[in-house]
């Protein structure tokens, strides 16, 4: 860049890059991303952000670029290349003395005004930190400190924001040298930064209770915070053990008292305007937050503190003197505290307790239990259901504006951030822990509210909701005090057939309390009544929410792994139509996910009888995909439920595929960003597509074009990928190995060369079924993989199912093709400088060593008749080896012979025409060569690819070829080829037990 006026061009760049004109910003993004690696750039930006004179925008533009170009260059491991007409230059974007000077100027001025830019400034600083900080920048710590302890107001601010998030940097090294390094510097600078919380919070605390003015308060109010959040990262992350530190502990004991006296604090900040109100609430929650912390990562830390965190989240939560100062979020913390404690597993006592090793495991126990009294457990029960679970005016209005939104399960860690799942799920903890206190007086809450509420007492509609809450809850636990059934006829089934709108909340729960009861105490002569009971509640008719919790229900109701289909079938079509119904009118794409869910559940458990309703589902999956093109969840649930409906149908019609293909396509293109989302599901609709098609299409053969990119970078679903290989190439041999055959192959080779041998067996089961398909072809197609499998049985492989594979591989392509045996032999023997009959002697001599070892009969008899084809390729080592060839040839006869009751002998392998279907497949083999775990019950799953794999076996020599009648054509084929003298010779050879053996199967 030419340095006259450099720093006024860039400044001209970046107004432009603020513009909302897109001709004006595009030219100027383009220009600063062609200077972020010119050498300068980053100087001219810095004096950019330090100019408080100009615009705040030109400004926010420069700090952020700077940021962006420390994540990318700054590193010294981060070189970059330049091209300057046909020229290439190599160097680092940010060279080491414009380093230097980069970060002393930006630790030279603490006195930035305007708030966000001071923040994206301290977070850049942080960046540069956790790359040199402390070896390349000495100076950064002790001039941040000298910031911390101006006089300056606004220079200690800033000083304290940037040490805040230069700590958080460090603090998220996880090398050991790093973790040394930084819990040194936290034991020398933790008693200073804790005696500066304590005075601004000591300060804050004065000036609330002597009612100065706002912005006094907010000054010492934000720096306490600040300092809160740097003692939170050295108190975790800077001392291995807390607890043995007086300076954290000291700081730890205090926290108790600071949320009391913040709490009273709050409610008189109440009328001092809205920011200062909830940063207050931060210093709250941050206090929280540190315990939560110290108990997930120091657990023996915090036993000291048991108690004391036990007696403040009851008092505030469950006690009507504390509730009345405490908020949501600080709620929500006292239950994330109490759970936290109760389901520690450092606190978990041996089964005998006096058996527990460490004295703190058993210390902490018996705080709990000496807490949780029965009184204690009984008013926190109480409480929770009678309180915090009864719907909210706020919910309810919710329900009203949005029920899609309202009726959504909130699911995963929800519990740590909202009121609802976090009152629910301590609830839960507590309930198992303590299930013996808290059954009876959860069963009296039943009693209380078993009577018909009228419709008109919203009041006790509520009540009775958080009660059936709670038993939907704890149902698990409540098994055996509770007769569901009789509770379920009664009662449940009575309140459904209000329809009153107020008792669309008992409608909802109870839709709701019968699908957590139904997989644990539900008889099954019930399951008709639920069905009638669920499918009611899906009418279009019936409330958005209730309709969406019913299908929740029948979801567990089918997921159940006492699910009968039949009995279930008179309600299939009117569940189905519903949830259609429902489908098509949901407006939320998390909601259309659900249904769909629920609908993709229903085809795969109960199969072809689905068939009617397929053709209206399949008409509206292609509209809905349009739909979701930005909602790649919806589109995953999509491909899901075509698999099912796909498997349902058992055909694939040429209506369908303009949909399904370009489904497909755009799931497993390694180019498309979807792949990230879609690809497992979209792999399983393509081997879906393909196993129930019956001719191969010219978009199947476009389709295979994505497949060497997931071969190449699919390792997580490798197995699917070459499963689908098998399949495409099934469905046209000669048309496939033809076009896409070589390609499989060398991608298999790259992948083969360096995988685990679980994956190599996968890919030369590949092979095999190439050469299985077409022999000849096939093995032409599989000679990238040849010379690899050859090598390593020459080599001497030594696992026992490598063995096995390799040396099936090896024997397909001896029965099949002599050519491409010998060319193999001769491609090795080139490698190695030695003659063909050489390697043909090692391999031979590990086939013969190894050949017992191999367990599958199918294989061993594969082996016994590549060994009965060599006999007569006229080659003096194979006669040298005769006796050993007759052994193992014998031995897998006696293997494979069974004699019938007649005492008929027959080759158990071989399959004779009354064992073939009219089909042609084996009524007793077939399932030998399936996938198996690949279909949740593949017994009852024919498809078009089954009956293909099952058609090999009628061209298999393994099921083909008699052994014993193969080895005596080749023994008269030998003695023809080497005359009678030589043949005697030959039989002399040959132990005497070996021979007297074989002459009961052949003439010798």
């Amino acid at each position: 860049m030419d340095p006259v006026s450099t720093d006024q061009i860039v400044l001209d760049v970046l107004q432009r890059a603020s513009s909302q004109n897109p001709e004006i910003l595009k030219p100027a993004e383009a220009k600063l991303v062609e200077w972020e690696i010119q050498p300068g750039f980053y100087t001219v930006l810095s004096n950019i952000i330090s100019n408080h004179n100009i615009d705040i925008t030109v400004r926010w533009m420069a700090v952020l670029y700077f940021k962006n170009g420390i994540d990318k260059y700054w590193r010294r491991n981060a070189p970059q290349t330049w091209r300057y007409f046909n020229l290439t230059f190599l160097f680092s974007a940010i060279s080491e003395d414009e380093k230097i000077s980069l970060k002393r100027s930006l630790i030279s001025n603490f006195s930035e005004p305007i708030q966000q830019i001071a923040t994206q400034k301290a977070v850049l600083v942080s960046k540069i930190a956790r790359n040199d900080c402390p070896k390349e920048w000495p100076e950064l710590l002790p001039t941040l400190i000298q910031a911390v302890e101006s006089s300056d107001s606004l220079i200690q601010h800033r000083g304290l924001l940037t040490l805040h998030n230069v700590i958080k940097a460090l603090s998220s090294k996880r090398l050991a040298g790093d973790r040394r390094l930084f819990q040194e510097f936290a034991s020398n600078i933790y008693a200073f930064v804790l005696n500066l919380w304590n005075n601004f919070t000591e300060s804050f605390f004065r000036n609330v209770a002597q009612n100065v003015n706002s912005e006094m308060i907010i000054f010492d109010l934000e720096k306490a915070l600040l300092t809160l959040r740097i003692l939170r990262k050295l108190t975790i992350h800077g001392f291995y053990r807390p607890y043995q530190n007086e300076g954290c502990m000291s700081f730890l004991k205090i926290i108790f008292d600071r949320i009391r006296t913040s709490l009273e604090c709050r409610k008189q900040l109440r009328m001092k305007g809205q920011y200062i109100f909830e940063l207050s609430e931060k210093f709250i929650i941050h206090l929280t937050k540190i315990l939560v912390s110290v108990l997930d990562s120091h657990p023996f830390t915090f036993v000291d503190f048991i108690q004391p965190t036990l007696e403040l989240t009851v008092y505030y939560a469950f006690t009507p003197e504390g509730i009345e100062y405490v908020f949501e979020r600080f709620v929500i913390q006292c239950f994330n505290l109490i759970k936290g404690i109760l389901l520690c597993a450092e606190y978990r006592p041996a089964k005998v307790v006096e058996l527990t090793k460490d004295p703190e495991t058993v210390r902490a126990h018996q705080i709990k239990t000496n807490f949780f009294q029965p009184n204690t457990l009984a008013e926190i029960c109480k409480k929770l259901v009678s309180h915090y679970f009864i719907l909210t005016q706020d919910e309810l209005d919710m329900w009203d504006n949005d029920p899609e939104n309202f009726a959504n399960d909130e699911a995963g860690e929800s519990w740590k951030y909202s009121i609802r799942p976090s009152m629910e799920s301590v609830f839960v903890t507590l309930f198992h822990e303590h299930r013996d206190t808290l059954a009876p007086i959860l069963l009296e809450m039943i009693r209380e509210t078993n009577c018909m509420v009228s419709p008109e007492d919203m009041a006790g509609i509520l009540r009775k909701d958080a009660v059936y809450n709670a038993v939907g809850l704890a149902a698990y636990d409540m098994y055996d005090e509770v007769d569901f059934d009789q509770w379920f006829l009664n009662t449940l089934i009575e309140e459904l057939k209000i329809k009153h709108n107020n008792y669309r909340v008992i409608r909802r729960r109870v839709s709701s309390l019968i699908g957590n009861w139904t997989g644990i105490k539900l008889s099954l002569e019930l399951r008709p009544a639920l069905y009638e009971c669920v499918t009611s509640l899906l009418e279009s008719t019936e409330d958005m929410a209730v309709r969406l919790t019913a299908s929740t229900s029948l979801r567990h109701a089918i997921d159940d792994f006492e699910f009968n289909s039949e009995q279930f079938r008179p309600y299939l079509d009117k569940a189905f139509n519903l949830l259609f119904s429902l489908l098509k009118e949901a407006k939320e794409c998390e909601t259309k996910m659900h249904v769909l869910n629920v609908m993709t559940l229903i085809v795969e458990r109960v199969g072809q009888t689905i068939s009617p309703h397929t053709g209206a589902l399949m008409h509206y999956l292609p509209l809905l995909w349009g739909e979701s093109e930005d909602h790649n969840m919806l589109r995953v649930a999509i491909v899901a439920t075509l698999v099912q409906l796909v498997r349902a149908l058992g055909h694939v019609s040429a209506e369908l595929n303009p949909f399904l293909i370009p489904v497909i396509q755009l799931g497993t293109d390694a180019n498309q960003s979807a792949i990230v989302y879609l690809l497992e599901d979209s792999l399983e609709l393509w081997l879906t597509v393909l196993e129930n098609s019956c001719t191969m299409i010219p978009q199947f053969m476009q389709l295979f074009e994505n497949m060497p990119a997931l071969l190449e970078n699919s390792s997580e679903n490798l197995r699917l990928c070459l499963i689908i290989c098998i399949a495409h190439m099934l469905l046209d041999p000669e048309n496939v190995m033809q076009v896409h055959g070589r390609q499989i192959m060398n991608a298999c080779d790259s992948l083969m060369a360096d995988m685990r041998p679980e994956g190599i067996i996968m890919l030369s089961k590949v092979v095999e079924m190439f050469i299985k398909a077409k022999p000849v072809l096939g093995c032409e197609t599989v000679r990238p993989l040849l010379i690899r499998i050859f090598d390593a049985v020459y080599k001497g492989e030594d696992m026992p199912l490598l063995m096995s594979m390799y040396l099936s591989v090896i024997s397909r392509v001896l029965l099949s093709s002599h050519a491409v045996f010998k060319e193999t032999l001769t491609v090795l023997a080139q490698r190695y400088n030695k003659n063909e009959q050489s390697i043909l002697s090692t391999m031979l001599s590990y086939w013969l060593m190894k050949m017992r070892n191999v367990s599958n009969m199918e294989q061993r008899k594969l082996l016994g008749l590549a060994l009965a084809n060599l006999l007569t390729i006229q080659s003096e080592l194979v006669l040298e080896k005769f006796n050993d060839i007759l052994l193992n040839i014998l031995e897998t006869l006696n293997d494979i012979t069974r004699c019938d009751d007649n005492g008929t002998t027959t080759d158990a392998l071989l399959l004779s025409q009354n064992q073939m279907n009219e089909d042609g497949t084996s009524t007793d083999d077939q399932t030998q060569f399936q996938y198996h775990g690949h279909y949740p019950d593949e017994s009852d799953y024919e498809t078009d690819h089954e009956h293909r794999k099952n058609q090999l076996m009628k061209t298999d020599p393994v099921h083909t070829i008699c052994l014993k009648d193969y080895l005596q054509s080749q023994i008269i084929e030998l003695q023809r080829q080497v005359g009678q003298r030589q043949y005697d010779q030959l039989i002399q050879m040959v132990d005497g037990d070996t021979l007297q053996q074989l002459r009961t199967y052949i003439s010798i």
